[in-house]
């Protein structure tokens, strides 16, 4: 995992070179909407992309993780079926739901039944390497692949994807300062119980904070949004925790409001547990700092998976559920 995730800019720069070159044909209905079904470390890509794009793309984007589709997916709408095997169950239940629309259809996958069936119904579709171990490490194929295909449709002009381009520089001239504090970071969380908190136009670094140390780490943690946790999360904490470890994720343009609903939050929790972090991101826009906390956070996970002596690639647990369910 650790040489996956130090391959993390060489990767962003390989999706840039397989976006450029993708095809993606024009749609003979009018598009007034997108949706995206991807669970997992492929569908994470997509709430990337959904936070980039909010301030640019003037129809709505919204993001699918289960089996059955939205009644508004119609012959009006681009779906979208991210998975990196092209095997999700999920997935490829709602890609089956999303042909009997007339939608706008477009896989992006390394192989499996989503390229097959794309092929067989014409459908357009972009190819992403298939010597990966492990989906969650490319987080960089399915973003910058959506973001292809909505600029190529139109829908959005080439700002983010050239946000992309200066963050591959970004981290590579900072990546010995990441990995440092990553170290930092991962010493800080072992032993306890870690809780992420950012402002809510970053929840999808939050998630993917979430969702890598869970899986690499192997251990459970939660994450919440500011300003929404001011409304009911903030009022759980009232008893003393020393095992709870707090993070807050932050960036040097969070709306005003929410930093000073941070620095009070600090204020309230720090009454009950003595361990409380910040991690600040580097970039000169969302989708730079975006990519920085990303590559930071997914080192703290491996870094934590060694502390706890856990095999960062395994999911074992995972494959059991999917082979029990196969014989349903």
């Amino acid at each position: 995992m650790d040489q996956l995730i130090e391959k993390f800019p060489a990767q962003l720069i390989e999706a840039l070179e397989i976006g450029e070159a993708a095809n993606i044909n024009p749609h003979t209905e009018e598009i007034n909407k997108v949706y995206v079904a991807g669970l997992g470390g492929s569908g994470i890509g997509a709430n990337f992309v959904a936070s980039f794009i909010r301030n640019e793309c003037s129809i709505p984007y919204t993001v699918g993780k289960g089996y059955t589709i939205p009644k508004y997916v119609d012959k009006n709408t681009l779906a979208i079926a991210s998975s990196y095997s092209g095997n999700t169950e999920e997935t490829l239940f709602s890609f089956e739901e999303m042909m009997k629309t007339g939608a706008k259809m477009i896989v992006i996958s390394s192989g499996g039944k989503l390229i097959e069936l794309a092929k067989e119904h014409g459908y357009d579709y972009i190819k992403i390497p298939d010597n990966w171990p492990s989906p969650r490490a490319c987080l960089g194929y399915s973003l910058v692949q959506q973001l292809f295909v909505l600029k190529k449709l139109g829908f959005i002009t080439n700002e983010s994807i050239l946000s992309i381009k200066s963050s591959i520089d970004l981290i590579k001239y900072n990546q010995e300062e990441i990995k440092e504090e990553a170290q930092k970071v991962a010493d800080f969380l072992h032993g306890k119980l870690p809780i992420i908190y950012s402002e809510d136009r970053i929840e999808p670094v939050a998630v993917r904070f979430r969702q890598q140390i869970n899986e690499n780490a192997k251990q459970l943690c939660w994450h919440h949004v500011i300003p929404e946790m001011n409304h009911n999360e903030l009022v759980g904490w009232k008893e003393e925790d020393a095992q709870f470890a707090v993070v807050y994720l932050r960036n040097a343009d969070d709306f005003s409001r929410n930093q000073v609903r941070m620095d009070i939050n600090k204020k309230i929790i720090s009454k009950l547990t003595p361990n409380i972090i910040e991690i600040t991101s580097k970039g000169k826009n969302l989708v730079e700092r975006s990519i920085y906390l990303v590559h930071l956070v997914d080192w703290v996970s491996w870094y934590l998976s060694v502390h706890r002596k856990m095999d960062s690639i395994e999911v074992d647990v995972i494959d059991y559920l999917k082979s029990e369910l196969s014989k349903i």
